[in-house]
C-alpha cells in the first residue's frame, strides 16, 4: 500500500467515524440541535478537522440521505429481482423501509424531517425526492401487477401507492415521536392484512 492510498483510508474512515457519530447523536438527543462543536467532541477531533472533511453539518445530513438511498433502492433492486408476485414486493419494500427505520433511529429522525428546521431547503427537498423515488417505485409494481394478472389496475393506483407512503411516513413519525419506543413494525401484520385487502377491492373495483 502506497502512502497516498494509507491516506485516502484514513479520509474515508474519519468520514464514517463522523457520520456515525453523527447518527448517534441523533438518536441520543431527540429534540437537541446538533452543533458540530458537540458532534467534533463526540468524534474526538477538531472542529477544524470535521471541516476538512465535511465543509458544512448539511454535508454531513446529506452524507446520512446518500447511505439512506444506496441502502433502501439497494435493497430494493434485490427485492424486484427475487419476488415475483406484485403484492410480495410491496409488502417486503414497506417492511425494508420501517426496518431500517427501526434499526438506524437517528437516521429516522431525518426521514420524518424532525431534525431539519432551520436547515437548509436543499436537505428538505432531498428527503422529498426519497419519498418520491419510493412512491414512483411502488406505482411501478403495481402496474406490472396488472400486467402479469394479478391485479386489475386502473386510475387509482397513484392513490393506492400514495396512501402507502402515507402509512409508511406515519409509522415512522410515530416512532419519532414517542422516543423511539413505539416500533414502525408494531402491528405489522394485522395492518398489512388490512392494507392488502384494500389494494385488492380498490384496484378490482377500478
Amino acid at each position: 500500500m502506497t502512502i497516498d492510498e494509507a491516506e485516502i483510508k484514513i479520509k474515508v474512515s474519519r468520514r464514517q467515524q463522523i457520520l456515525e457519530a453523527l447518527a448517534r447523536q441523533l438518536e441520543e438527543s431527540p429534540g437537541e440541535r446538533i452543533t458540530t462543536a458537540g458532534l467534533a467532541r463526540a468524534v474526538g477531533v477538531s472542529e477544524a478537522a470535521l471541516y476538512r472533511h465535511f465543509p458544512s453539518k448539511a454535508k454531513m445530513f446529506e452524507g446520512l440521505i446518500e447511505f439512506i438511498e444506496e441502502t433502501v433502492f439497494g435493497l430494493t433492486n434485490r427485492i424486484l429481482q427475487d419476488e415475483p408476485s406484485a403484492l410480495g414486493r410491496t409488502e417486503r419494500i414497506i417492511v425494508l423501509v420501517l426496518g431500517f427505520a427501526e434499526r438506524n433511529p437517528g437516521i429516522t429522525r431525518l426521514l420524518t424531517g424532525d431534525v431539519l428546521t432551520g436547515e437548509t431547503e436543499r436537505l428538505r427537498q432531498r428527503i422529498g425526492q426519497f419519498y418520491e423515488r419510493l412512491e414512483t417505485q411502488l406505482k411501478q409494481v403495481l402496474r406490472e401487477g396488472e400486467l402479469n394478472g394479478e391485479l386489475v389496475c386502473g386510475d387509482r393506483v397513484a392513490a393506492m401507492a400514495n396512501m402507502l407512503i402515507a402509512y409508511t411516513d406515519g409509522k415512522m413519525q410515530q416512532f419519532v415521536r414517542t422516543g423511539f419506543e413505539r416500533s414502525p413494525l408494531d402491528m405489522w401484520q394485522v395492518q398489512w392484512q388490512l392494507l392488502t385487502e384494500t389494494i385488492q377491492l380498490q384496484l378490482s373495483e377500478a
